[in-house]
């Protein structure tokens, strides 16, 4: 484990942690704006929390950040220099997009439970969820954030039920963060 920084809830927060912590929040934030400076600060994020999950065997937490670090890099082409212009998926998107999430979590859980994984069917959402939402982040769908507020909740819940209360606390800020980027988005539309 790294450096201890601070001790919260009986909990140590490593400096690893709250790095991770910081950097994914103003990443996030900075999400909502639509901003394009958003993909660097959540490819910094991920390496930070790739590493941290990796340590405290969440493997599929830790995989995912390989691909948010892919997507902010194609997040930061595909994005104009101005910003996000937010669209919207079609009912059947959003239909394939749910079916092949359940399919894949399905799949997953009992892969992450054969390799000894700290959580199984959650940390398969995170994952699943999480690729979902930001491929959709990188096509700049509106839908992005009532995937994400989702995937925040699981996380604060899966978090939180393992003892890491640090991570627990960020997830959830995500998931008021996300609702106020869903609002934001949303009204962004024009129709």
């Amino acid at each position: 484990m790294s450096t201890i920084l601070f001790t919260a809830w009986d909990y140590e927060v490593s400096i690893l942690e709250f790095t991770a912590a910081l950097t994914s929040i103003v990443g996030v934030w900075l999400g909502t704006t639509g901003k394009r400076i958003t993909w660097p600060w959540w490819a910094l994020s991920s390496a930070l929390y790739g590493v941290f999950f990796y340590q405290v065997d969440l493997f599929a937490s830790a995989a995912l950040q390989i691909i948010f670090i892919i997507a902010a890099v194609y997040g930061w082409k595909d994005w104009a220099p101005t910003g996000a212009v937010p669209g919207n998926l079609s009912n059947r998107n959003r239909r394939n997009l749910a079916i092949a999430t359940v399919i894949s979590v399905a799949v997953l859980s009992p892969i992450l439970a054969e390799i000894g994984a700290a959580a199984t069917w959650s940390d398969a959402f995170l994952l699943i969820g999480s690729l979902v939402a930001q491929v959709m982040m990188v096509y700049e769908k509106y839908e992005s954030w009532i995937v994400w507020l989702v995937v925040d909740l699981v996380g604060t819940i899966e978090y939180a039920m393992l003892g890491y209360w640090f991570t627990a606390v960020l997830y959830g800020l995500f998931t008021v963060v996300a609702m106020i980027g869903w609002k934001r988005w949303h009204d962004s539309l024009s129709y």
